[in-house]
């Protein structure tokens, strides 16, 4: 996902080239002086366990409408974001500028850090923890890694559940860690 120049793709207001934008308002800035060290890793998927709708984007935009789905009824009024979705097909959608905090991984700590969107880039994929991811997204996944890596400092890629264990099982047991092998050192070792 490099430019043309050969740089990271990434403009000087953190928008990736490559990405389809649809601004979230669910942002705010990050504290003074704090570097982008942590990518974090989730899964979502609107309804539960399915795939293709536009319900991600509107959760997101806060455009979710409470009746459309039972279950829409108890999140439509969360102010949540993340700066990136990939979706099934490796499509990939940015939402929140990388200079900005994004508001995707709540209550968190990292290796003694707390409020990790203080200082993380948050990748939703559409997934749940029942069903496998699709080979574009890890693809997809490895691409936006890269050229975050060209502009920012991240030091380790980890799940929401390594954040916020007990609280949080995304990506799930069905993303495949393995898959991120040419990450090397940046993985957390898998507590799995």
């Amino acid at each position: 996902m490099k430019s043309k120049d050969g740089s990271s793709g990434i403009d000087r207001d953190g928008w990736l080239y490559a990405a389809r934008r649809i601004a979230s308002p669910n942002f705010d800035e990050r504290p003074g002086g704090e570097a982008i060290s942590l990518l974090v890793v989730h899964a979502i998927s609107l309804p539960p366990g399915e795939f293709g709708s536009g319900d991600i984007i509107r959760l997101f935009t806060n455009t979710l409408d409470a009746a459309a789905h039972p279950y829409f009824a108890a999140i439509s009024s969360q102010r949540v974001s993340a700066h990136f979705l990939i979706r099934r097909d490796g499509a990939l959608i940015q939402f929140v500028s990388c200079r900005q905090r994004a508001w995707h991984a709540g209550r968190s700590s990292w290796q003694g850090r707390e409020r990790c969107n203080d200082f993380s880039i948050g990748v939703e994929l559409e997934g749940c923890d029942e069903l496998p991811f699709e080979p574009a997204q890890y693809g997809r996944l490895l691409e936006l890694i890269e050229s975050l890596r060209t502009r920012y400092p991240i030091d380790a890629v980890i799940g929401h559940s390594d954040i916020a264990p007990g609280r949080k099982t995304d990506p799930g047991p069905c993303f495949d860690w393995q898959r991120l092998a040419p990450l090397g050192a940046l993985l957390a070792p898998r507590r799995d």
